[in-house]
């Protein structure tokens, strides 16, 4: 009998079977290692290179190194704007694993405020270039840095930088002058050079900090560091140093720009002292000011929502954007603009009614001394401040030559240098009302511009380089803030400097000057007692500006008046009359009388420049001006 086992195993058919899965095996262990052969001869050999930056990237970090930015001096050396050392809080956001839950953390450690935390926020999603830090956060002090420090694991992206912040130390005297840096937004940051503003945070954003950003801020540099696996640097590998930015010496005297913030003791105003020689800007100040350092680090909401909402507009740069009628003060410039186009000569008399009428109309023009200064010659009409030989002048000129003539010492233009936002203010033409009201110019309104009122406004800075003008018997030198860059003097000729004025006698000249010298030496002079025991010549002129237009009948009457509705005072003066080496302008808001209200600020500015330690202090000038009982009247 057949054994059943033979029946059921077929040794031939299982070793078939057994042959073709080992081949199978086999194929696919050799198709799988082929693969992965494939896939590591890919890596190793034609993609070593990318593989190879990565692994350094993650190893190796480039990081920008901020340039240190220029200082910025006064004309004798002190600092003005200097950079303190300072900790910021920055974040990379590309190597942040979570935005959301890390600005969290860094709200909940640095015990934000629901405005802070905001403004937070706002900075962390600011548009920036990859891989650049956002600044978050200035000036971090102890505790903070510490809490980061403890819980830095927690933070990835999140560095503490040691960096210079700008510091102010006059910042409210010198804050409409030089200017402050502040943080660069999101529309800056699509303008500016990637490569030379590489990890910087601020940037300049008014005055003379904006005008000279490209001087101040420097070049960034760069540095390679190795780091480890949590991202802290364990070695420098590289460095390309920072290029520092030049420092900056400015034209302004500290101690003048000091002395003209206290003398207008937190009134509303400007006062401005030029060299006439040379240009140079000795003073500029607008009052009320503000702590421009605020700007730097970030103002708060509540603290910028006062400044702006601040009636006393202390945010509003007066010397240089400020519009006023400049009253009287260009009766000197109108004379000889006369004396230019042959409608007057020096010795030009008229008799002074009180008022003044056109042909053919019954309006009466008044004088400010209501019955009349009688006859009244060119200087005398400087002197005393006469408005009807300036009616009767303005007539003859008319408004076309009188723009011609009063446009050449610069009103109704920007006539500095380096002022950053000047504002051209308005010297009114027949095309410029044409332009603006579509309307014709009538004689009345030439009057007006005759004794400084109507359409004409001018800025401070504008009346003070007029003023250097005239000091300068024609030349023209430009304004400028800037003595020296770096080791390098700033040129004082500089482009677009207007024309000289010529006359065709200097003898011209010295009839205006007599007149002016007359406004506070003379027995008339409009500011006689602001020239009481003067140790110099000094040539000025006091103007009123008014805020609003009396009716023809109508008296001005200032204790009737709100405030802000009273006249402003304006004063411009050089100094001494034989080699001017001052040239100021003042202009005081609703303050009355220019003979009383800025005459004595403009004396005290001469007197500092010229008499130095023999000078009265700003306490004194005060006493002065409250023993003036407003009796010398005048414009």
């Amino acid at each position: 009998m057949r054994d059943r086992r033979d029946t059921l195993k077929n040794p031939e058919q299982e070793l078939r079977i057994f042959r073709v899965r080992a081949l199978l095996a086999v194929l696919t262990i050799l198709i799988l290692t082929g693969l992965l052969s494939g896939r590591l001869v890919y890596l190793q050999v034609v993609q070593h290179e990318v593989y190879t930056t990565r692994s350094e990237k993650n190893r190796v970090r480039v990081e920008p190194l901020p340039p240190t930015r220029g200082l910025i001096f006064d004309r004798n050396g002190m600092l003005l704007a200097e950079n303190r050392p300072t900790y910021n809080l920055t974040l990379i956001r590309e190597r942040a694993e979570n935005l959301d839950a890390t600005l969290d953390r860094l709200e909940e450690l640095l015990e934000l405020t629901p405005e802070e935390a905001e403004g937070f926020r706002i900075r962390a999603r600011q548009p920036q270039r990859p891989f650049q830090p956002a600044l978050l956060m200035s000036d971090l002090d102890e505790v903070q840095i510490a809490r980061l420090a403890v819980n830095r694991h927690r933070l990835p992206g999140v560095e503490v930088e040691a960096q210079l912040l700008r510091f102010y130390p006059d910042a409210n005297i010198m804050a409409h002058a030089i200017g402050y840096v502040g943080r660069i937004n999101a529309e800056e940051v699509k303008t500016l050079d990637p490569g030379r503003y590489a990890g910087t945070h601020f940037i300049g954003k008014t005055g003379v900090e904006r005008f000279y950003e490209d001087v101040l801020h420097g070049q960034a540099g760069l540095r390679q560091v190795e780091t480890n696996a949590r991202g802290r640097v364990l070695r420098e590998l590289g460095r390309t140093d920072p290029v520092p930015g030049q420092n900056l010496t400015l034209t302004l005297d500290r101690d003048l720009q000091n002395l003209a913030y206290e003398l207008l003791d937190g009134r509303r105003g400007s006062i401005v002292a030029i060299v006439p020689a040379t240009g140079e800007i000795l003073a500029m100040v607008s009052a009320p000011g503000f702590d421009s350092n605020q700007f730097v680090t970030g103002i708060d909401f509540a603290s910028y929502r006062a400044l702006q909402e601040d009636i006393d507009l202390p945010l509003f740069n007066r010397a240089i954007r400020g519009q006023y009628p400049p009253g009287s003060t260009i009766k000197p410039f109108l004379a000889l603009a006369g004396l230019v186009e042959g409608v007057i000569t020096p010795d030009r008399v008229i008799n002074d009614p009180g008022f003044y009428q056109l042909p053919n109309d019954s309006r009466r023009y008044r004088n400010w001394l209501r019955w009349g200064h009688g006859r009244v010659d060119m200087e005398r009409s400087i002197a005393v401040s006469n408005n009807t030989y300036y009616y009767s002048l303005a007539h003859e000129m008319g408004i076309d030559r009188l723009h011609e003539q009063m446009s050449a010492f610069g009103f109704g233009q920007r006539v500095g240098h380096d002022v950053f936002g000047e504002s051209g203010a308005l010297m009114p033409s027949r095309d410029w009302k044409r332009a603006r009201f579509n309307q014709p110019w009538f004689p009345g309104e030439t009057l007006s511009v005759g004794i400084g009122q109507g359409y004409w406004q001018v800025t401070p800075l504008q009346l003070a380089t007029a003023t250097a003008v005239l000091a300068n018997r024609g030349q023209w030198v430009k304004p400028r803030l800037a003595s020296r860059i770096g080791d390098e003097p700033v040129p004082v000729e500089l482009p677009d400097t207007p024309n000289d004025i010529a006359v065709q006698s200097d003898v011209w000249w010295d009839r205006v000057f007599s007149g002016m010298e007359k406004v506070l030496t003379g027995s008339e002079g409009t500011a006689r007692r602001t020239g009481v025991g003067l140790k110099y010549r000094m040539a000025g002129k006091s103007g009123t500006a008014q805020v609003f237009s009396l009716g023809q009948d109508q008296r001005y009457n200032a204790e009737e008046l709100a405030e802000r509705l009273r006249d402003h005072a304006l004063f411009m003066a050089f100094a001494p009359l034989e080699d001017p080496q001052i040239a100021v302008s003042v202009i005081v808001e609703n303050a009355g009388g220019g003979s009383t209200h800025a005459a004595h600020l403009a004396r005290a500015m001469t007197d500092a420049w010229l008499l130095e330690e023999e000078a009265p202090d700003a306490d004194e000038i005060r006493e002065t001006m409250e023993n003036d009982d407003s009796s010398v009247a005048g414009n």
